[in-house]
């Protein structure tokens, strides 16, 4: 039973090494969020056992759990890169699939169509607003798209955000128009979202369905223009996590170790 309940013991502390690997290994990935390992006994037994004779047979993993503190603010410079200092997700639609996507990432460019879209092609989805620059609805979500020339045929010239999420569009006569109000996402729970690369997550039964709403409004965090979020992995504290994880594997590989002994031993005295 002992050599069981180690190698239980030896693949949760595997288990924590790979989650610490992959939290080093983004350091320096912008809007990553690091992850953390939760562990739980296993008991053996019935009602018929006595229960100050219950015996335990290892340890499983019970969750890698997303931290989504905070992570450091670095300043750009660039009009189009935004962090959000607080709760909330930017949104984002995938051209390919269709698929909403949500991330911390708010590393944005204007691409050869007019779409404001991150590294990957997704485009940032907006509310809708008039002529006066007021949303028209909170209900609905749109690409933002800069037209190449405004009504008196100027072209564009550049491109703001402002902290309430005003996506204003500069053109070379000196107009300005808005475009759009960056459509920020929360979620019940958002450690049930679901991890699919590039610093991105879609909405799962775990997490609930996104609510939506204005940057500074309600639970939404505000937006700082010229500004990305750092990865939120302390590298000393996951170093230490590191040494941790691997003396524990030690003292469950040396269990097993022990175990090989005494079995030898029993086989030795029968012989």
């Amino acid at each position: 039973m002992s050599f069981y309940t180690s190698i239980t013991g030896l693949k949760a502390s595997q288990t924590s090494l790979d989650v610490i690997s992959h939290n080093l290994a983004n350091a320096e990935t912008t809007g990553f969020k690091k992850s953390g390992t939760q562990f739980a006994d296993v008991i053996t037994g019935s009602s018929y056992d006595n229960p100050r004779m219950t015996t335990g047979i290892g340890v499983t993993v019970e969750a890698i759990r997303q931290n989504f503190t905070l992570g450091p603010i670095e300043q750009t410079g660039s009009a189009l890169d935004m962090a959000i200092t607080g709760n909330g997700f930017f949104t984002t639609r995938s051209e390919q699939t269709g698929n909403t996507l949500y991330t911390r990432n708010g590393s944005f460019n204007v691409d050869g169509g007019g779409f404001i879209s991150d590294g990957s092609g997704n485009r940032l989805q907006v509310f809708p607003v008039d002529a006066t620059g007021a949303v028209t609805s909170t209900a609905t979500l749109a690409d933002a798209h800069i037209p190449a020339t405004n009504a008196a045929g100027a072209a564009f010239a550049g491109a703001t955000v402002d902290t309430q999420g005003e996506v204003t569009a500069t053109y070379a006569d000196g107009t300005n128009t808005v475009i759009g109000v960056v459509s920020l996402a929360d979620f019940v729970s958002p450690t049930g979202l679901k991890q699919v690369g590039s610093s991105n997550w879609e909405a799962t039964g775990l997490s609930g369905t996104a609510s939506y709403g204005q940057p500074g409004a309600d639970q939404y965090g505000g937006l700082l223009s010229g500004a990305l979020e750092r990865s939120n992995v302390d590298t000393t504290e996951e170093l230490v996590g590191l040494i941790t994880a691997q003396r524990n594997f030690q003292a469950n590989a040396k269990a097993i170790d022990t175990a090989t002994q005494i079995g030898q031993t029993i086989i030795n005295l029968r012989t």
